[in-house]
C-alpha cells in the first residue's frame, strides 16, 4: 500500500505534525513528506512553554534530538501558510502562490488563543501564551513584573499563576465562573484546586462577570471587573480558551462540528484527508482535547491509517496539569450523574466519579500517577466499582485490577 502514496502533506507543524511525520517514516514510508509551518522552529512541546520555559529560562522544547529530526527527511515550507485546499485535484495552494500534490492530506492546524475582543490585542503588554514566541513574550515581561492578573481561571492561567509566583510575583486571577475548571472538573475537584491556589498566595476573583482592560501611560495594564478598578498590573495574561483553526477545512468542504469530524482512524469526509490533535473532533467523545496525549496518539493512529494500515483511535479523554509543585491527572471527562468518592491517601487525593452502576466516568489524581494507570484500565473494561473500598486510604487500589 505505502508503494502507491508518493507524495504525503501535512499542514501544520504542532506535536500532531511531529509524531504523524515520525510514525510514516517508522512504518517506512519514504516518499516526499512536506510540512507546511507557520513558525520557523522545529517540531517542539507545548506543555513546558507555561512552565519551565518562562520560569527557569528552558530553551525550545524540541520534540526530537537532531539526529532523529534530520532522519524524517521533511521538506519544510516554512514559515508559511496554506491558503487553500483543492481537493479534487488534490492540491494545497500556499501563501506564495506555490501549489502541493498530494496523495493523502493531514490537516494538523490547532488553535489559536481567543481574546473576548479585538480590542485587547492592541493593548501592550496584554498577553497570551500558545507559542514558543509568545512565550519567549511572556518570559522577559515577567522578569520585570512585580504584579500580574490572568484573566481565565482554566489550566492555562492556573499553570501561568503557580509559574508567576515560583518568581515571587503577586498574582490575581480574574473567572467569570464561581469556580476554577468548572467545565473539565467536579466542585469537589474545583474546590480543592482553589484551596491549592489559595495556600500558594494566589488571589483568585471568582463570578467576575464583566472584566474591562485599558492601557495605561507607563505601559501597564489598567483592569476593572465589575465596576471595580484595581491596581495597574505590569502585565495581564488571557486565558480564556482557544479558536480551533478550521477555517481551512470548512472553505475545503469538509464535514465540521466542534472541529474537523474523523473516524476513529483519523480519516475526514474526503478518504484522501486525514485530521489530528486539537483540530479534530475526538471520534468518540464528539469534542475537540487540548490534549498532549491526544495530540501524540491519535495522530500515530492517522499516520498508520494514511498507509493504509488498520488502526484505530478509542483512548479515553486524559490530561494532565503541573501547578504549585503538584501534578494533577484527570482521566475521563463529566457526564450524567454521578457520585464523588473522594480518597484522602497522604500522598494526595483521588476523586472518583461513579455512575449510577458504580462504573468510573472520571478521575482526577493528586501525585498519584500509579492510580491513574489503573483508572484506565477500570475505563476500558467498565468495571464495577466498590466505592467503600476506593475511599479507603488503607486499602490497596491494586486488588481492583
Amino acid at each position: 500500500m505505502t508503494s502507491t502514496i508518493e507524495s504525503i502533506v501535512i499542514i501544520g507543524a504542532g506535536q500532531a505534525s511531529g509524531h504523524a511525520c515520525k510514525t510514516l517514516r517508522s512504518e517506512g514510508y519514504e516518499g516526499r513528506l512536506t510540512v507546511i509551518a507557520d513558525e520557523p522552529h522545529d517540531f517542539y512541546e507545548r506543555p513546558p512553554l507555561s512552565k519551565g520555559v518562562i520560569v527557569d529560562q528552558e530553551p525550545l522544547p524540541r520534540l526530537f534530538p537532531d539526529d532523529s529530526q534530520a532522519a524524517l527527511n521533511i521538506d519544510w515550507r516554512r514559515p508559511c501558510r496554506a491558503t487553500e485546499i483543492h481537493r479534487d485535484a488534490r492540491e494545497v495552494e500556499l501563501n506564495d502562490g506555490s501549489r502541493l500534490v498530494y496523495d493523502r492530506l493531514l490537516i494538523a492546524t490547532g488553535s489559536r488563543p481567543r481574546l473576548p475582543t479585538n480590542a485587547w490585542a492592541k493593548i501592550d503588554n496584554v498577553l497570551t501564551l500558545r507559542s514558543w514566541d509568545d512565550a519567549t513574550r511572556l518570559r522577559q515581561r515577567l522578569s520585570t513584573s512585580r504584579r500580574v492578573g490572568i484573566i481565565g481561571g482554566g489550566w492555562i492561567g492556573l499553570e501561568i499563576a503557580s509559574s508567576a509566583r515560583k518568581l515571587g510575583i503577586e498574582v490575581d486571577v480574574f473567572e467569570r465562573a464561581a469556580s476554577l475548571c468548572g467545565r473539565s472538573i467536579g466542585p469537589e475537584v474545583a474546590e480543592y484546586i482553589q484551596a491549592l491556589h489559595l495556600r500558594n498566595g494566589v488571589g483568585l476573583r471568582l463570578a467576575r462577570q464583566d472584566i474591562q482592560l485599558d492601557g495605561d501611560s507607563d505601559g501597564r495594564v489598567c483592569l476593572s471587573a465589575d465596576g471595580q478598578t484595581q491596581p495597574p498590573y505590569d502585565c495581564v495574561v488571557v486565558g480564556v480558551g482557544v479558536d480551533i483553526n478550521l477555517e481551512l477545512a470548512r472553505a475545503a468542504g469538509l464535514d465540521t462540528a466542534q472541529g474537523i469530524v474523523i473516524d476513529a482512524a483519523g480519516r475526514t469526509s474526503d478518504p484522501a484527508v486525514f485530521a489530528a490533535g486539537d483540530v479534530s473532533q475526538h471520534p468518540h467523545l464528539g469534542l475537540c482535547l487540548q490534549s498532549w496525549a491526544y495530540a501524540q496518539n491519535q495522530a500515530q493512529v492517522a499516520a498508520r491509517a494514511m498507509l493504509g494500515q488498520d488502526a484505530h483511535y478509542d483512548e479515553p479523554a486524559w490530561l494532565w496539569s503541573d501547578q504549585h509543585g503538584v501534578n494533577i491527572q484527570i482521566l475521563g471527562i463529566p457526564r450524567g450523574e454521578t457520585r464523588c468518592v473522594q480518597r484522602s491517601d497522604p500522598q494526595g487525593p483521588v476523586f472518583f466519579y461513579l455512575d449510577a452502576d458504580d462504573r468510573l466516568v472520571q478521575m482526577v489524581a493528586f501525585d498519584q500517577p500509579r492510580a491513574i494507570k489503573l483508572g484506565k484500565r477500570w475505563l476500558a473494561a467498565s468495571r464495577e466499582l466498590d466505592a467503600k473500598a476506593l475511599a479507603n486510604p488503607d486499602f490497596n487500589l491494586m486488588q481492583l485490577r
